[in-house]
This record gives structure tokens, C-alpha cells and sequence, in this order.
């Protein structure tokens, strides 16, 4: 079983920037990947980035390229999601997934809100 903990989210302008943290726990020496979604309200959850954790290979949905950038410390078994130029549109809440063979992600955090006003 791998845990994984996520940094609180926020509210932030239009235009802002926010950086979200998520530090994995227990059999963490499995992992391949490790990535971020989100849902916003009425919506389903949709992928935002993620990493590969050998050749930190990073992949990003379309809607956040170009202003997201996802990093990961192997050492400290952390992936981050730095977010700039964010939109009001951005507004979900944020989930850090992970997972141990190619395919779906399996673990899940608890999810952090961000918001962003206009």
C-alpha cells in the first residue's frame, strides 16, 4: 500500500501562482509514475500532468500546458505541481495519484481545493 499526502491548496488571483506538494509513504520503492488530476465542481475528474519516476518523462493535458510544470524528488518521494498563470477555469479540487505497473492509477490522496478568483 503506497499513502500519499498533498499540500493544502488555496485561493488565489487570476494570474497567480501556486505550488502543491504531494510526499508518498509505505511501499513507495514500486512506483513508476506519479501524477495529478482534478475535478471541479459538476464535472468529472480529468488528468493534469504526471511524471515518470525513472527518466522523470513528464505528460500534460492541453488545457494546462505551457503554465503547469510537475516535478518529482525521488528521495523524498514527492511529486509537485507548480501552477502559473492560472485561470479561474483552474478552480477543482486537486488529487496526487500513483502507481506501481503500467495502466490505471491506483493510490490516491485525499484531494486539496484550489481556487482561483477573477
Amino acid at each position: 500500500q503506497v499513502q500519499l499526502v498533498e499540500s493544502r491548496g488555496g485561493l488565489v488571483q487570476a494570474g497567480g501562482s501556486l505550488r502543491l506538494s504531494c510526499a508518498a509513504s509505505g511501499r513507495t520503492f514500486r512506483t513508476i509514475a506519479m501524477g495529478w488530476f482534478r475535478q471541479a465542481v459538476g464535472k468529472e475528474r480529468e488528468f493534469v500532468a504526471d511524471i515518470t519516476w525513472v527518466g522523470a518523462r513528464t505528460f500534460y493535458a492541453d488545457s494546462v500546458k505551457g503554465r503547469f510544470t510537475i516535478s518529482r524528488d525521488i528521495a523524498k518521494n514527492t511529486v509537485y505541481l507548480q501552477m502559473n498563470s492560472l485561470k479561474p477555469e483552474d478552480t477543482a479540487v486537486y488529487y496526487c495519484a500513483s502507481k506501481s505497473r503500467p495502466g490505471a492509477y491506483e493510490y490516491w490522496g485525499q484531494g486539496t481545493q484550489v481556487t482561483v478568483s477573477s
